[in-house]
């Protein structure tokens, strides 16, 4: 038992001592225990926030919501142009780019915008609680559960261990598509009367696979070829997005194809 321990013990002082030395002093990424706590956490609001609101009315927030949304909007679009700029000014390549480990300062950028999409993650898991308080718990879906908490973990390891390079592309794109989102939930908040303004939801839904299959594409390649990105963080992440992949094409089908038939029926 003393050795299960040692060996358990050994293993995170290497995670505390393995990551890149230039954002481990950032906050959430040296250990991995903060993160963990904020998951659990998240899993108990998930699981008994709704006994909690089953005896309250649910809450508007149409204030808070729109605030929240436009500065989610206003981050993401934030991210978005400094891996767009950083990577053009540094001359990225979309095929093959690994990670700059210097002190310079468009790799320092790099790693600093890699640690706000990071965060971003953290902010974003007020989408579930916001859901849950206004008791729209059909929203919290294995699908909306999954993917925020997993997220976490994924730019976690990310920000600790590969912060630019490869990961560049990911926080690029997904950046960009959450432009959109949040700009669409804006206007939802908004409340019933922007309903007809909201008709492209289900093309928000086929931007979100195409960024799906375009990450998954970039991920892969490398697998085959030779690059200096480590093969595991690639592998990890063409994995992770079939498992998105899949979930979303569940949704897209029963949201905009099944839902659509059974109405016509």
């Amino acid at each position: 038992m003393a050795s299960i321990w040692q060996k358990t013990w050994e293993f995170y002082n290497w995670i505390l001592e393995s990551g890149d030395p230039r954002t481990d002093p950032w906050p959430l990424v040296r250990s991995p225990f903060p993160v963990t706590l904020l998951f659990v956490f998240y899993l108990f609001v998930v699981a008994l926030g709704p006994f909690y609101m089953r005896q309250q009315k649910p809450l508007k927030l149409q204030g808070l919501l729109v605030a929240y949304n436009l500065a989610m909007m206003t981050l993401s679009s934030y991210m978005f142009y400094e891996f767009l700029v950083t990577s053009v000014l540094d001359n990225y390549s979309y095929l093959c780019q690994p990670v700059d480990y210097s002190r310079s300062e468009l790799g320092m950028r790099m790693a600093r915008v890699c640690w706000w999409f990071y965060f971003s993650k953290v902010i974003e898991l007020l989408d579930t609680v916001f859901f849950i308080l206004r008791k729209k718990q059909e929203q919290v879906t294995f699908l909306h559960v999954y993917h925020h908490g997993t997220m976490l973990f994924n730019w976690w390891s990310g920000v600790k261990y590969v912060p630019g390079g490869q990961a560049f592309f990911i926080g690029m794109l997904n950046s960009f598509v959450h432009i959109f989102m949040y700009g669409y939930y804006a206007l939802a908040s908004l409340g019933p009367r922007m309903h007809p303004y909201l008709w492209w939801k289900r093309y928000l839904t086929i931007m979100q696979l195409c960024q799906f299959v375009a990450i998954a594409a970039h991920s892969s390649y490398n697998l085959f070829t030779e690059c200096p990105f480590p093969d595991g963080f690639n592998a990890a992440v063409f994995l992770y997005i079939l498992s998105l992949i899949a979930l979303f094409l569940r949704f897209y089908y029963q949201t905009y194809i099944r839902g659509k038939q059974e109405k016509l029926t």
